[in-house]
C-alpha cells in the first residue's frame, strides 16, 4: 500500500511539472518570478487548486493572476501531457498568502520585542 493517498501524489507531480514549466518554457514577463508553492486536488482528482507566490506588491501580483489565466490553456495542455491520466484535473490558479501573513507576522514580533506598540 503507498504511504499516501494517490490525490498527493498526483498533487505533487502536478506541483513539479508546473513548477518546471513555468522556470523553462512559459515566455509570459508576467508570470517570470511565479513560485508554484503546493497543490491540493480534491479526492476525485477533477479539481487542482494551484497555490502561487509572487515577489513584489499587489499589483505584481495582479499581473502574475492574469498572465496565469491567458496562460492556462497552454499549462493544462503541457500538464495533461505529462501527467498521462484519463481526466485532467482543472486548474485554479490561487495567491497564496503565507508568505505574506509570515512577514507581517514577524514585523508585529519584532515590534513587540522592541516594545512598540504601533503595527
Amino acid at each position: 500500500m503507498k504511504p499516501y493517498p494517490r490525490s498527493e501524489r498526483v498533487a505533487a507531480r502536478i506541483q513539479e511539472i508546473l513548477s518546471d514549466l513555468i522556470k523553462k518554457k512559459v515566455q509570459d514577463p508576467r508570470i517570470e518570478l511565479v513560485t508554484i508553492s503546493s497543490v491540493r486536488l480534491t479526492s476525485d482528482l477533477r479539481i487542482a487548486y494551484v497555490y502561487f507566490s509572487v515577489f513584489g506588491d499587489e499589483a505584481r501580483v495582479e499581473e502574475a493572476t492574469q498572465g496565469l489565466k491567458s496562460s492556462h490553456g497552454f499549462i493544462k495542455r503541457h500538464v495533461a501531457s505529462q501527467l498521462g491520466l484519463r481526466y485532467m484535473p482543472e486548474l485554479k490558479f490561487i495567491h497564496d498568502q503565507s508568505f505574506d501573513r509570515g512577514t507581517h507576522m514577524d514585523q508585529l514580533l519584532k515590534s513587540v520585542l522592541k516594545g512598540d506598540d504601533s503595527e
